[in-house]
């Protein structure tokens, strides 16, 4: 194993827990023991998330709290669209609380929160479900190849 320490270019492999205010579990790679695979500066992660790892090293474990412009974001209200009811049928019914994977003009799906029904009016929130919120992260580097 390589001691090498992250740097701006590393290409680094890790599994991550995330963790809400309360202290409960968002989301882990280690539920499917599917750890996940980044190139710094590609630009899945903030800036500031990306500051954390740097000189993290294969074996180490760390432990950091994001705010949320440093995480997902803020809700943006321009994520949130009034849809006919009529759009949607069996095998999507329009009920507060479900997820469901809308199609784009280019074929991609994007999921959204269906956040309230009121009479022909469906309410779908496209922010990141975290969005908004501030989070602690979890890191145990498991690869650094630079």
């Amino acid at each position: 194993m390589t001691t090498e320490c992250i740097t701006q270019n590393s290409e680094v492999i890790f599994h991550f827990s995330i963790k809400l205010e309360d202290g409960s579990a968002a989301d882990s790679s280690k539920v499917h023991n599917k750890p996940a695979k980044l190139v710094m500066g590609d630009g899945s992660l903030t800036d500031n998330f990306e500051k954390c790892l740097i000189g993290l090293k294969a074996g180490d474990n760390e432990s950091f709290k994001l705010a949320p412009e440093d995480a997902f974001g803020n809700p943006n209200p321009d994520n949130i669209y009034h849809l006919e009811r009529t759009k949607f049928g069996a095998d999507t019914p329009a009920e507060v609380g479900a997820i469901i994977a809308f199609t784009q003009p280019d074929g991609s799906e994007l999921p959204g929160l269906i956040r309230e029904v009121a009479g022909d009016s469906v309410t779908v929130d496209f922010n990141h479900p975290l969005a908004g919120q501030h989070l602690e992260f979890e890191v145990e580097i498991l690869e650094v190849n630079n």
